[in-house]
């Protein structure tokens, strides 16, 4: 095996990262600054691992501390040491070196860790921060560390999209990793408990939220929940080290994204551990994989892990999107990869046959990946929403991501579970304002062949409507109740108006779920 990089302790100091922060502003060390001094396609090549590009179109600029900046923390490449200094006037080099973010040789100074700007929107606006991480495989040249803290990746800005945009009190980040998903949390809760059973995975997040001058953050070291056993918190977030991993010898076990069980164990460990640290009337959003086994759904598998918990008196309000599903082979050398081991190695062979080997074992046949949200039914409250779904079709246009989808849906699951046919049929509904209309034509018919509802936001969910469903959304502005537009267009149709609602009546509360039609008011 390549011989593994030797990590740094990271030590958080007030002083020291107020200091670096100022020097990071003052140099304009954000991501549009960054991507402007190598371009767009410079920027996708670094993406795909390569840095050649970006290296030549620094070349080409003189030496500022952005650029010594951009080529010592995000190219992962050493600078002079009279460089360096001259991008950290303030902090000093030296105590930049102390707390574990470079090291220093005579006259040169090397990254001892990814040290990159972000950028975001949320439902407050838009925000950056610079988050500290471990030097990525580019950086490396060679395999990653089992201790390797990840920086910001595609399912980190997932679950940060995902996030309730709603304020409360406390918020619990399991598995924080960085630290990136309790900064987001910290946004919209007045406390937020950050637990890892990584140490040095604390003491980067601990370092990243200094950095960025949040508070708030407690930062507990453990297990799952054992670091919160008896505590409630109004939401959680999680994005679970649930990547599936043979516990078998000669198998890198990588603290970030493998839990240490069993095929799916953790994340089944996860989800019915959630209902005894809620609130009443508490969420959670998480990211996870599940095992499809032969003869065996994967959403059967997590539908049945929500069912034992209702056997528990711990039922849940569960929804669980499917965004993806991978065979074993994909699986394996999906995340074969993502630990720096490359394809075409005797190394990766021997791997991937290990997985096979497990997977075989398990009778699995495939691993799906997706969102999952829970919420604790309030005082007294029954469980009203159970949905398990796949939806890998593009997303509709979230800027902010999905978090105020996430509570639209929930807030829709209760208002329908309290209104029951009659009740609904009183109601008055509207059409929200992402929803549009498709309509296509035979060539010289003047009426339509389909007709699809089109959602622009959201899951961009797309919904087939034959006449009476299309009429009865265009007649839905939030004057008429239901019950006023079925009958009118029982009268205009000729239909018996029992059997049109009988029709209707079930569509549009699909359509309220999933957001194309929104109570009046």
């Amino acid at each position: 095996m390549s011989a593994v990089h030797t990590l740094p302790t990271i030590v958080a100091e007030a002083d020291v990262t107020d200091a670096l922060r100022r020097d990071l502003t003052d140099a304009g060390f954000t991501v549009e600054r960054v991507d402007a001094l190598w371009g767009t396609e410079a920027a996708a090549s670094l993406h795909r691992g390569s840095r050649v590009a970006a290296l030549r179109a620094l070349r080409a600029r003189p030496t500022t501390p952005l650029t010594t900046l951009a080529t010592l923390f995000v190219l992962g490449l050493p600078v002079s040491r009279v460089d360096a200094d001259a991008a950290f006037p303030t902090a000093g080099t030296s105590a930049v070196a102390s707390t574990g973010l470079v090291r220093t040789e005579a006259d040169t100074v090397h990254p001892a860790v990814d040290l990159r700007p972000y950028a975001f929107v949320d439902d407050l606006g838009a925000g950056s921060w610079w988050i500290v991480s471990d030097l990525g495989e580019l950086a490396l040249g060679t395999a990653l560390g089992e201790e390797h803290v990840l920086g910001i990746g595609g399912a980190t800005t997932t679950l940060s999209g995902l996030q309730v945009p709603v304020p409360v009190r406390r918020v619990l980040d399991l598995g924080t990793g960085c630290g990136i998903q309790a900064m987001h949390a910290r946004r919209f809760a007045d406390e937020v408990v950050a637990t890892d059973i990584s140490h040095r995975a604390l003491d980067i997040a601990r370092f990243n939220a200094m950095l960025n001058g949040i508070d708030g953050i407690e930062f507990r070291s453990g297990s799952l929940f054992e670091p919160v056993a008896g505590e409630r918190f109004d939401r959680i977030v999680s994005n679970p080290p649930f990547v599936i991993t043979p516990r078998s010898e000669g198998v890198p076990a990588y603290e970030y994204r493998d839990g240490g069980m069993v095929g799916d164990a953790l994340v089944e460990t996860v989800l019915t551990g959630l209902g005894d640290h809620l609130e009443p009337g508490g969420t959670a959003q998480l990211l996870g994989n599940w095992e499809y086994h032969w003869g065996t759904d994967g959403l059967d598998r997590v539908r049945s892990w929500f069912e034992r918990a209702d056997t528990d008196g711990r039922g849940l309000d569960a929804w669980v999107v499917e965004r993806e599903r991978q065979d074993p082979a994909a699986y394996a050398e999906t995340w074969i990869r993502d630990g720096g081991t490359k394809p075409g190695s005797s190394e990766f062979d021997r791997l991937v046959g290990a997985w096979l080997d497990d997977f075989a074992a398990r009778r699995v046949t495939g691993v799906g990946f997706g969102y999952v949200v829970v919420r604790r039914p309030g005082p007294g409250g029954a469980v009203h929403l159970r949905r398990f779904e796949r939806v890998p079709e593009t997303l509709g246009s979230n800027p902010a991501g999905l978090g105020a989808t996430v509570a639209r849906v929930l807030d829709a699951a209760a208002w329908l579970a309290a209104h029951d046919d009659q009740a609904l049929a009183a109601a008055h509904l509207a059409v929200a304002g992402d929803v549009t209309e498709e309509r296509f034509y035979w060539p010289g018919n003047d009426d339509p062949t389909v007709m699809t509802l089109v959602q622009g936001g959201g899951l961009g969910r797309r919904v087939d409507a034959d006449t009476a469903l299309a009429a009865f959304v265009g007649a839905c502005d939030g004057e008429l109740s239901v019950a006023a537009i079925v009958g009118a267009l029982a009268q205009i149709t000729g239909v018996d108006e029992q059997a049109l609602a009988a029709d209707l009546l079930p569509a549009a509360r699909d359509l309220v779920l999933d957001g194309l039609l929104v109570p009046a008011g």
